[in-house]
């Protein structure tokens, strides 16, 4: 009994190690975030590089989803910043290149940078290239079911929670408004009356001197 719990155990402990180290793996995906953004935002992406392999990732790149604008990136030290731009001057793919050692095993590195969205709402697919000094490159470019997916971030429609909050505040100060010219006009009467009153008083000290 004591031998087969030894059996069982010298090949359950590994089958369990092994299982934990390789769903890790799985689950150790290049993203961008946020998962969730505005249409026509200007929205701040990070992308998040981990490294898979016991060699060091030294380059990553990516294509910009339809519709969206980079408009900037945030500087990293020990890492050069290319893009490739269109036609029209639309960067298409932007790269960050490691100078130094790249992102060793173990480790992972967020890279910034700022995007215009669309106006309208859309699934924004990030394909992603991962480049490993020994020359092995991984695709991020796969649906959510594969094994290698790329990430997705969702914009919704603006919501106009803004633009209510503005024409509201338009209306109370009409009302605002509207409320100081009528109680004003109506006001006027007495005022007139009041002066009038003063005036007659007046006048009539002037006569008493008078006398």
């Amino acid at each position: 009994m004591k031998n087969m719990i030894k059996k069982l155990t010298k090949i359950f402990i590994p089958t369990v190690i092994s299982l934990f180290f390789f769903s890790s793996i799985a689950s150790a995906h290049v993203t961008v975030a946020p998962k969730t953004s505005s249409t026509g935002a200007w929205e701040t992406y990070t992308l998040k590089v981990p490294v898979e392999k016991d060699v060091p990732t030294t380059k990553v790149t990516v294509k910009v989803p339809s519709g969206l604008e980079i408009e900037s990136y945030q500087p990293v030290p020990g890492w050069n910043y290319t893009t490739e731009k269109d036609s029209s001057g639309k960067v298409i793919t932007f790269t960050f290149e490691a100078t130094g050692a790249g992102i060793l095993p173990g480790q992972f590195q967020q890279f910034v940078f700022v995007a215009k969205n669309p106006n309208q709402a859309t699934k924004a697919a990030w394909d992603a290239y991962q480049y490993y000094k020994d020359g092995s490159v991984v695709e991020w470019t796969g649906d959510e079911t594969a094994k290698t997916p790329h990430s997705i971030t969702d914009i919704v429609k603006a919501a106009s929670t803004d633009q209510h909050n503005m024409q509201n505040m338009t209306k109370t100060t009409e009302k605002a408004s509207k409320k100081d010219v009528t109680q004003s006009t109506s006001s006027l009467p007495t005022i007139l009356s009041v002066v009038a009153v003063l005036l007659s008083l007046i006048a009539l000290l002037m006569s008493f001197r008078k006398k």
